[in-house]
Order: structure tokens, then sequence, then C-alpha cells
């Protein structure tokens, strides 16, 4: 788990904070009612909401100043998402997500996509299921929950590999931000828990960073579809130009050394994370082999790196092509 982080460090640091260039905080909206004022033909609000199931969006996402991380004194609600065996679109995968709705370039320079992430007792994740969070459309970085190694941690992913994980406990709020240097093509990650500031656990590492700019999924896709019910809950989304501000919420917290540092990151538990992945890094639902990919698991893609293998009698499917390949 993300350790505590020093009150001595956050006080000896000054305060930074870089240009927020895409807001997704849920203020703008009164009720989730809101969220459906943005069609195609009305391209209105900081949201596209199309990727969700057949039932009204008050079935899909709820908001309230209980569903926000307690630290996130900017917004006054935050997001509940629901998927569901009804939550389907485009295919049987269950997800519920939303779609920047925006006229920035969100993929120039060296930007830091941030938000925080929490589950409950109730309705919570099955880990026995694999589950992309926060995802670009290529895949290039991601979290992910119910993959191997470790299926009960949220897992940090670049290219379909792991590279760094922290179990997801039932309350704790987890914070995070990709670090995507798109002139460079990398991407690295920042994370802490609770009101802690960010700190960053993994270096960056090469990466197919590309983004339309309304392409990045804020939001959960579970991989094979049940009938259990499972709540996110999602606050502080924004996007920034660096450099990071690390503080969480307000804005006034104090900032973190640029590189992780052993005092106040906690261990990774998949790949390093100051070191590329490695070639014998396991794939995200790989067989023991690592030759081949099992049922659900990805196969291929556009920055894809694992395997491109079925294990029988499965193949590789183009779900999303060029983007997503998987083996069904």
């Amino acid at each position: 788990m993300i350790s505590a982080f020093t009150s001595l460090l956050a006080l000896a640091s000054a305060v930074r904070g870089g240009t927020t260039i895409w807001d997704g905080s849920f203020n703008p909206f009164t009720t989730v009612a809101d969220f459906d004022k943005w069609s195609w033909a009305n391209e209105v609000g900081t949201y596209q909401w199309y990727i969700h199931g057949s039932q009204p969006t008050s079935h899909y996402l709820a908001l309230d100043p209980s569903y926000k991380n307690p630290a996130d004194t900017a917004e006054t609600n935050g997001l509940r998402m629901t998927i569901d065996s009804t939550a389907t679109w485009n295919s049987n995968m269950e997800r519920a997500e939303l779609i920047p709705q925006t006229t920035q370039n969100l993929g120039t320079g060296n930007l830091f996509y941030h938000f925080s992430l929490m589950h409950s007792d109730t309705n919570p994740p099955d880990s026995t299921l694999e589950h992309q969070i926060f995802f670009f459309e290529s895949h290039f970085t991601e979290l992910k929950y119910g993959v191997a190694p470790n299926p009960t941690d949220l897992e940090w992913h670049v290219g379909g590999q792991p590279q760094w994980s922290t179990p997801f406990i039932a309350g704790q709020w987890y914070n995070f931000a990709y670090d995507i240097n798109f002139s460079a093509g990398t991407v690295g990650l920042w994370a802490s828990n609770g009101s802690s500031p960010l700190t960053k656990v993994a270096n960056n590492i090469a990466a197919s960073t590309s983004t339309n700019s309304e392409d990045f999924h804020v939001g959960v896709l579970r991989i094979v579809n049940t009938n259990a019910p499972e709540d996110w809950y999602v606050s502080g989304v924004y996007i920034e130009s660096g450099p990071i501000t690390t503080a969480i919420g307000s804005g006034s917290g104090a900032s973190n050394p640029s590189s992780p540092s052993s005092t106040t990151v906690a261990p990774t538990t998949t790949a390093p994370a100051s070191t590329a992945p490695s070639s014998t890094a396991p794939s995200t639902t790989s067989s023991a082999s690592g030759a081949t990919q099992t049922q659900w698991g990805q196969c291929g893609g556009t920055g894809y790196t694992g395997a491109t293998v079925c294990a029988s009698p499965f193949t590789c499917v183009a779900v999303s092509p060029p983007y997503y390949y998987q083996c069904q």
C-alpha cells in the first residue's frame, strides 16, 4: 500500500503547480441529468456521455458530497459510477465512461492527468474479473484491477505490462496523476493516499503516447458481464501542464521531489518503478508460461507490447481496431 508521506518533507518543499488546461470537476453538474445535456448534435459542457448502458443516466451516475475525497475542498460533489449487467455499449463488456469535451490540445508537451478513486464495502469490484480504469483509446497507459500478478491491487500498466501496484482497500482514497511527456514519448506515475500530496512512484518510461484530446476514458470497463453491480467513486479530475500540482483538492499543499524517494514511496509489487519494463515482466492475463493470453486477455493493439497468441481454443478478436484486440 502507498505509505504515509512524511510531514517534514511536505513542510520543507515549496508550493508549486502547473496550469490547468482541462477541468473535469463535477461542480458544473447540479444533478446527473446535466450530463444528458451533451449530445453529438449539442456538444456542451465538459464531458461527453455516451459510453454507458440502456438505463437512465441516474442508474449509472450519482452526485453527492460523500462521494468525493474529503481532502478535495475544491469540489462540492464527487461522482459514484455504477456498472452492472445492463451497462453494455458496443460489446458485452460492462462499461460507464466519461470523455473530455474540449477544444484544448490534451496531447502535447508534458501533461499531468489527475484523478482520485475509491470503492466501499457496498458493491465492491470483483477481483476475479479484469477491469480497465481511466485509460486512453490506445491503452498506452491505464490502471487495472483483477489481473495478474496482483488481482486485488490497483495496477498501473504501460503498453499492457504491469509497472507498479498498490492494494485497493475499501474506504481508502487513492490519488493519481499520469505523468505523460507526449514530446518525449514517455509516461510515469504520481500517487498518494487520502489528503497526502502526490509523490512520484514510477519514473517515466517509453510508451506510444498519443491522444486526439477526446479519448481519455474517465471511468471503468469490466471485461466480463456478470449480474453483480459495482460502485466506483471519483473526484479531483483535471489535466494540467507542468510543473505538477501535488496538493490534493485545494491546491495549497506542498510539492514533492521530481524523482521517487525511498522514504516516502511504498515498495512496488510488480516491475520496479524506477526502471524500464523488463522483457520478462508478466502480461496482465497471460498463462503461467507467459507465451499466450487466456480468455478475455488483451492480445494486440496500438502500443501493446504483450503476448499476441491466445491460448487454445481462443482467437484474437479485433474489439476496437486498431487500438484493442482481445482473446475470445
